[in-house]
């Protein structure tokens, strides 16, 4: 097989690729013995007629397509591996030649993954911030905690206020006519969550219990149902529970309750080491961040559009699966915030550009300095994975192999090491100075 690599512009090329006779025949074999079987010719039972009378009576031609179909994914991809580039969209094919006896040619239009023009990637100033613990930021926590300990306790005598948690049946129409996903019996609502259409909520706010009124609302105009869009909408509600957040009081009795501790003092001290960890770690996140973010903006890259429309389908089905695993999925999302599919994708756009080039950069630098990925580092990957999941190692291995993601494990842990990298030879800034210059730069350009 021949297989020639010609750019023609940016990240865009086209691949001419020629497969020997030989290849062709062995194809169109395959393609006669699997159309042969479906084939009705009088006085032969299906799968029992004979090449010839075959192409006799359908003509050679009949196989090509299914030929095709055979042999071009294997040539494709052997002529990419030939010509060592890195395909980032389905190709545009053109079959140039297939014949009974002749070579097969064709061309294929390649959008590859474009070239990275390394910028300074070493030695950028990061700020830094001291993972210091405030007394605003303990009590915080310990409210977040009351919060997570609170009781829910059922109010009788009260109406329902920002905050509570109501039980309500609701029965919408628009002009008279119910819609679909517009009733339902004892649903649960926390008032002030903003998970119903706009305004909803607060007509909820002031019920009492057993109380039923109409309320009315406006669709918004970018409502994912376009049917529903723009227009005015009746539930009729009735109120059948309010439960209300009991917070338990903040003293020793509390620490026991939630922790190994006796006193209440002795909780916030351990509190407050937790909260200097859990810092620590978000700083630590936030200088590789920055120092990535940086080491791309550093870069010279034009990026496909493709790759930028594959990273954002990779993050709709991320998103979509913490939902499912939050009880909901993608259509009730949409439905609750008035959103289409359309404008979700065009939010995560941004986001999705700079994953993308951020992992671009990284890997040439991984190349650059020759960071690889030691056997090693894959045992102890599997092992913390194993450990996570409750597996074996050999499971998890068994189950990315299967999946087909077992490569992406070396390239994550490539990435994390490239970070590092980075990280080690970053100057640190105290974060408070380059504020400050940054101010006066600011004040001198005007």
């Amino acid at each position: 097989m021949k297989a020639t690599w010609e750019k023609i512009e940016k990240n865009l090329g086209v691949l001419e690729v020629e497969v020997e006779v030989e290849r062709v025949t062995a194809a169109l074999d395959k393609a006669f013995n699997k159309v042969v079987k479906k084939a009705n010719v009088p006085g032969f039972r299906k799968g029992k007629v004979p090449r010839a009378i075959f192409e006799s009576r359908f003509g050679v031609e009949s196989l090509y397509q299914d030929a095709i179909d055979i042999l071009l994914p294997e040539a494709y991809g052997e002529a990419i591996d030939e010509t060592d580039i890195f395909p980032v969209d389905r190709p545009e094919v053109d079959v140039e030649q297939f014949a009974k006896g002749q070579p097969f040619i064709f061309k294929a239009k390649v959008t590859v993954k474009p070239e990275v023009k390394l910028g300074q990637y070493k030695g950028l100033e990061v700020p830094v911030q001291k993972a210091e613990v405030t007394d605003e930021e303990l009590t915080a926590e310990l409210t977040r905690l009351q919060e997570r300990h609170a009781e829910l306790v059922v109010i009788e005598d009260e109406v329902a206020a920002n905050g509570d948690i109501t039980v309500i049946d609701f029965d919408g129409s628009v002009d008279g006519v119910p819609f679909e996903g517009g009733q339902a019996e004892r649903h649960s609502l926390e008032l002030g969550s903003n998970s119903f259409i706009p305004g909803f909520e607060e007509q909820v706010v002031g019920m009492g219990t057993g109380d039923a009124k109409d309320i009315e609302v406006t669709f918004p105009e970018t409502y994912h149902a376009e049917h529903l869009a723009g227009k005015v909408a009746v539930f009729k509600v009735k109120l059948h529970e309010i439960k209300r957040k009991q917070l338990p009081a903040l003293d020793d009795e509390f620490a026991k309750d939630v922790s190994e501790f006796d006193t209440l003092d002795e909780y916030k001290s351990d509190l407050k080491q937790q909260l200097e960890a859990r810092k620590q770690d978000e700083l630590k996140g936030v200088r590789e961040n920055a120092v990535v973010d940086k080491a791309a903006a550093n870069a010279e890259i034009e990026i496909p559009e493709s790759m930028i429309e594959s990273e954002v389908q990779n993050m709709v089905r991320d998103f979509d699966n913490r939902l499912r695993q939050q009880g909901m999925n993608m259509d009730m999302f949409l439905s609750f915030s008035g959103q289409t599919r359309e404008d979700l994708q065009n939010q995560m756009k941004g986001d999705a550009e700079k994953r993308v080039r951020n992992n671009l950069v990284l890997e040439v630098i991984a190349k650059e300095e020759k960071i690889e990925v030691s056997e090693e580092e894959i045992t102890q990957e599997l092992a913390t994975m194993a450990e996570s999941f409750k597996r074996t190692p050999e499971e998890i291995r068994s189950i990315l192999t299967a999946n087909g993601s077992f490569g992406s494990l070396s390239e994550d842990i490539s990435l994390r090491k490239t970070i590092e990298f980075l990280v080690t030879n970053s100057v640190e800034v105290d974060a408070v100075e380059d504020a400050a210059a940054e101010s006066t730069e600011e004040v001198s350009a005007e």
